[in-house]
């Protein structure tokens, strides 16, 4: 049994790997065991899961997003703002 042990940390991996059907069935059968002792990795899950469908919804279908580079120098500038008050 102490060979389908993970911990937290594998688990949030192997959850984000399933997304992309990367992980493996030993993997995921792994996972499922650790939830059953693990609630909070269960809920990392589910909302990962939960922004994923957000995500491919609002950006026709494709996870992978990011911001151009005038959205991240305007998030520089505000930043900077929240820093200095």
């Amino acid at each position: 049994m102490a060979k389908f042990k993970i911990t937290c940390d594998e688990a949030t991996t192997i959850c984000d790997k399933s997304q992309y059907g990367k992980a493996t069935i030993m993997e995921i059968i792994k996972l499922r065991i650790h939830f059953l002792g693990c609630k909070l990795c269960s809920i990392y899950t589910k909302q990962n899961n939960l922004l994923s469908k957000i995500l491919n919804k609002n950006k026709g279908g494709s996870a992978i997003c990011s911001l151009s580079e005038e959205e991240k120098e305007q998030m520089r500038i505000l930043f900077e703002k929240e820093k200095q008050n």
